[in-house]
């Protein structure tokens, strides 16, 4: 992403810069995940330069200059998304990360911070279905094709509705887990992803 604007980000001059003697604390949320990455601050040029670049990018107090998050290792933060809290002194900036973010490899600067099981599975098979490692279950899925990955979720889904009806909790909760498991391999075959579904489900009124 290189455009200085980015859909939906406020606007350089509609941010309180005064508390903070020009800096706004700015938290980053794993886009996919929603895990909590880091706390950096931005001063008004890191903010302009994130929007210009598309990679998150902080002033350094330490370094005393910009600095963009990954700009030695590579491990950058691509942009997807910023908002402001209700006092326009806050940032949360939605990133997607390449590679760990903390110093330390973990993936966020917090060990115990958080993340969507959900989301973490469907990454996790999104690497299988590029590496494909040998001897793994979703590989051997991945490359018996689409047919063979839609006939699984299909007796998924009838086990999980007899389970439902004739089997106890933990029955019932295994079966969910199988068939969710074979659901995201399905999407992740046809170059789709749990985020294409949440975006059809937000569309709707419930």
């Amino acid at each position: 992403m290189t455009s200085t604007a980015l859909a939906g980000a406020p606007d350089v001059d509609a941010l309180d810069w005064s508390k903070g003697d020009g800096l706004l604390p700015a938290v980053v949320q794993d886009a996919a995940t929603l895990r909590v990455l880091m706390l950096g601050y931005m001063d008004r040029a890191a903010y302009a330069e994130t929007l210009r670049r598309g990679q998150v990018t902080f002033f350094s107090r330490s370094k005393n200059r910009l600095w963009t998050k990954g700009e030695q290792s590579g491990h950058v933060l691509e942009l997807v998304s910023i908002e402001t809290d209700c006092d326009s002194d806050t940032l949360l900036v939605m990133a997607h990360p390449h590679g760990p973010t903390c110093h330390l490899q973990r993936p966020s600067c917090f060990p115990g911070a958080p993340a969507g099981v959900l989301a973490e599975l469907d990454a996790l098979i999104a690497t299988r279905a590029r590496e494909r490692p040998e001897g793994s279950y979703t590989t051997r899925l991945l490359e018996g094709g689409i047919r063979r990955i839609a006939q699984k979720v299909g007796e998924e889904g009838v086990e999980t509705a007899l389970a439902g009806v004739v089997q106890d909790d933990d029955a019932l909760l295994g079966e969910s887990a199988d068939l969710l498991y074979h659901l995201i391999v399905l999407l992740r075959a046809r170059d789709l992803s749990l985020t294409d579904v949440e975006r059809v489900l937000r569309t709707r009124g419930g």
